[in-house]
């Protein structure tokens, strides 16, 4: 997504979250994660060609959606709520549909509205990203959450650069530009140079992200409590969903 110049960036705070995630994950590891992404991406590509995506086998949407952070635990469920059969279906829509993308997301959030609004915002996001990364960016609750109004993205744009919008399909747009201006600040800067540049945004802002859980459990709970979130590394492949990648 291209950008023009703005003060959308917040820079100080984004070269600080990196400075303090270099302190829980090595670059090796981080161009790690990248590639992966990478295999992830090829394997959505896969499965979700228009061609391959209408045969798909139950056993293979859950895969799918174990892949996915918000809904690993949830498959069943949103498979029994939504049918196998409508789930694919929805699924075509959203990447093959020839409608506009904000189009194709309010339609997807509707079709599956007896599904949790954070875990289908979630699919629809990791599906359309990780299908076609150079065209579609990634948009999932630790991005941010329109609900609670928390996530990585406003942690490192400034306070006037608002996401908020009045459908699913319009928050991804401006989810999306926010997106676009910290890569292109970061690649500038060297803080999203981890891999393809597509993927590289993905790492940093679940850096990001993980710093935040981790100074927020550091203030409200004891150290014990603290031992239950994972290292960094691990953090980072699990809100991604490339930890134990199952497609």
């Amino acid at each position: 997504m291209s950008v023009a110049s703005g003060q959308v960036v917040d820079t100080e705070a984004a070269q600080e979250f990196m400075r303090e995630a270099s302190r829980l994950i090595q670059a090796p590891e981080l161009e790690g994660i990248a590639e992966e992404l990478g295999v992830k991406s090829r394997r959505f590509g896969e499965l979700l060609s228009a061609d391959t995506l209408p045969g798909l086998s139950g056993d293979q949407l859950r895969r799918l959606l174990r892949t996915v952070f918000s809904s690993r635990r949830h498959c069943e469920e949103v498979l029994a709520q939504i049918g196998e059969e409508r789930f694919r279906e929805s699924l075509w829509s959203l990447l093959h549909g020839p409608d506009p993308v904000a189009t194709r997301i309010d339609r997807f959030d509707l079709e599956l509205a007896a599904v949790d609004p954070g875990i289908r915002r979630d699919v629809a996001g990791e599906v359309l990203h990780f299908f076609d990364p150079e065209r579609y960016w990634l948009w999932t609750r630790w991005i941010w959450d329109p609900l609670v109004g928390t996530g990585a993205l406003p942690l490192v744009t400034m306070a006037e650069h608002d996401l908020a919008a009045d459908s699913p399909g319009a928050t991804y747009l401006r989810v999306g530009q926010g997106i676009a201006f910290v890569n292109q600040t970061g690649r500038a800067v060297g803080f999203t140079r981890f891999g393809e540049e597509v993927f590289g945004i993905d790492v940093y802002l679940a850096c990001v992200y993980g710093v935040y859980l981790y100074t927020i459990t550091r203030i409200r709970m004891t150290q014990e409590f603290n031992k239950v979130i994972p290292p960094l590394p691990q953090l980072a492949r699990r809100l991604l969903g490339v930890h134990r990648m199952e497609v």
